[in-house]
């Protein structure tokens, strides 16, 4: 229950309602208790004396406690039902809310299919458990122990049944809870392994149709649901075993009861009116031993929930503010990155980038060259503190990007990536989403820049069109040049272009390339690009090779010196070229002619 009752704070707030259904609970279990005594004085003193106006009072009496028993267990239902979807709905906000403040390194070692089921199904776990415990955590104790004094004060010999029976019952619970903890913890697991696959094949479902995979991944997620499957058989037939078992008590109970009250009723000890309230009594005690057991298993599977839930409640943003965080705006926009190291989840042995040194000053393009896997959107993720560094620094404007308040520096980070990723709404709302405020013109003008605009127009509706989620009714050149529309928009101190035209052809590249030129003048640009064309007029280039960086300078410079560079020109732009003798051309004037992707060559 220890994780459980971490959660009990997001119940505060609901205070009134948790407190008002446990105390309604009280009347109906009180009016409950009532009718066995009740009914035990209409048999014993109404019906054996022939006294119809005593069982006439009596019976109205028991009509009058069932209604307002009614009355009470209903309330208590509504108001432990109003607890319990505000409990979960805090809940669901808080967690969406710790997703959110936590870095990319946290969402990797989390994963999105787990996230989904933290935020829907462990939830749902832990909400219905609450709502269960306003109502039976209350009942079960109180009409046991109310059930087991009045069955004492009816006869205390029979009462002395209990004592054979309830540490039978007792015994049973602990040894469910200690079975079914583990095996619903295991469901939850299983669960998340059906989700990442499921979430898997939503998102790539065109590349599963492409390749012709239907029946591998019917396969592997049939494989993961029958497992899923498995693990809950094992968990409900453990708790399939109690019912059966405490009716079985129960029933062994009503019959030694039967069995001995009978002889006492013979004996003149007994009335059969109180034999009958003592059974009554039994049955109530043994029963709400039985919801007990019941929600003991809840609590079991609830457990299991809110240790994951906690387990991410509890994590620690890789990428923190810390104190004294600069909050102001970047102004010029000079970047420095001084011997950097980088390695994800801290592995230095598989180090990402190695000794990264150079300056981006303000208004500089630097374009970034390598083959996939050399680092380069790892190196352009850094500048944002996506990541923090392994070793060495980077700064802005001459602080560390690590005193930057993120959402400050962030602020003044326009990026384009190769996967841009949309949002359901409209064309408008994509491309403001940085800049909500933005007016109807800039939102155009930055579209225009991007050469977005002329598609928005056919679209049916225009700049009011539907974006289907992630961007569906879109091409992948379409939703790119929406990105870098997106980027331009909040006019950005530092503007990153991560391979965010290789989905368009080479004739609208270079439109982009003339629109972003203007966009270019007067802040520092960090452009990653698989085409060499697209990287001819950068003022820096950088060459990355296994995270390092091998090559730097302008184009006519590492056309002079760098042989990998040479390599990657001739294969795009001049395949005549030879690597060491070649004149060296003049970038204004190089062919666009090479394809929309260099697979096989360091581009």
């Amino acid at each position: 229950m220890q994780a459980t009752r971490k959660l009990a704070a997001f119940l505060r707030p609901y205070w009134f309602w948790s407190t008002l259904a446990p105390l309604l609970m009280v009347l109906e279990v009180a009016m409950d208790l009532t009718q066995p005594w009740l009914m035990a004085r209409i048999i014993d003193e109404g019906i054996a004396r022939q006294d119809i106006a005593l069982v006439l009072r009596t019976g109205g009496l028991m009509v009058a406690a069932a209604a307002a028993g009614l009355i009470g267990g209903m309330a208590c239902t509504v108001f432990a039902v109003l607890a319990a979807q505000g409990f979960g709905a805090d809940l669901r906000h808080t967690l969406f809310a710790k997703v959110q403040s936590l870095s990319f390194g946290n969402l990797d070692e989390l994963e999105t299919g787990k996230l989904i089921t933290r935020l829907t199904s462990d939830v749902t776990q832990v909400q219905e458990l609450v709502m269960i415990l306003l109502r039976i955590l209350v009942r079960a104790p109180l009409l046991m122990v109310g059930s087991l004094v009045m069955a004492v004060l009816t006869s205390a010999q029979l009462a002395l049944l209990f004592l054979a029976l309830l540490p039978a019952i007792l015994l049973l619970l602990v040894w469910i809870v200690r079975r079914t903890l583990p095996l619903f913890a295991g469901v939850q697991q299983r669960l998340d392994a059906a989700n990442v696959i499921l979430q898997e094949n939503l998102a790539g479902v065109r590349v599963v149709k492409a390749f012709v995979r239907n029946t591998y991944e019917r396969l592997r997620f049939g494989r993961a649901n029958d497992d899923l499957m498995h693990q809950n058989i094992r968990a409900v037939r453990t708790m399939a075993i109690t019912m059966p078992l405490v009716m079985f008590m129960l029933n062994a109970g009503v019959v030694a009861a039967l069995w001995f009250g009978g002889v006492k009723v013979q004996q003149g000890e007994l009335q059969v009116g109180q034999v009958i309230a003592f059974i009554n009594y039994l049955t109530q005690t043994l029963m709400a031993l039985t919801m007990v057991s019941m929600l003991v298993m809840r609590v079991a599977r609830a457990e299991a929930s809110a240790a994951r839930i906690g387990e991410v409640l509890a994590s620690t943003p890789h990428v923190r503010n810390g104190p004294g965080a600069v909050a102001a705006a970047v102004s010029h926009g000079r970047v420095a990155f001084e011997h950097v190291r980088f390695a994800y989840n801290g592995d230095e042995k598989e180090p990402v980038l190695t000794d990264i040194d150079f300056t981006a000053e303000p208004g500089e393009t630097v374009a970034i060259l390598g083959a996939t896997g050399s680092g380069k959107s790892s190196l352009v993720h850094l500048i944002a503190r996506f990541y923090d560094v392994s070793g060495g620094r980077i700064t802005v404007d001459g602080v560390d990007v690590r005193d930057w308040e993120q959402s400050a520096l962030r602020r003044c980070i326009g990026i384009a990536l190769q996967d841009p990723v949309l949002f359901s709404g409209t064309i408008r709302d994509n491309i403001r989403y940085g800049r909500p405020a933005a007016g109807e013109g800039e939102v155009v003008a930055a579209a225009q820049r991007a050469q977005a605009h002329d598609f928005i127009m056919a679209l049916p509706g225009g700049y009011e069109a539907q974006v289907g989620q992630r961007g569906v009714n879109l091409s992948g050149g379409q939703k790119q040049r929406l990105a870098i529309a997106r980027a331009l928009l909040t006019d950005p101190s530092i503007l990153i272009l991560d391979d965010s035209t290789s989905a368009v052809d080479v004739a609208t590249e270079a439109l982009i390339q003339e629109g972003l030129a203007e966009a270019r003048r007067g802040r520092t640009t960090f452009m990653v690009a698989q085409r060499i064309s697209t990287l001819l007029t950068a003022d820096k280039i950088l060459v990355l090779d296994d995270g390092q960086i091998v090559a730097a300078g302008d184009h006519r410079t590492l056309l002079a010196s760098s042989d990998i560079y040479r390599e990657i020109y001739a294969s795009q732009l001049e395949p005549e070229l030879l690597p060491n003798d070649a004149a060296v051309p003049d970038p204004a004037t190089a062919v666009h002619d090479g394809t929309d992707s260099q697979e096989g060559h360091r581009g």
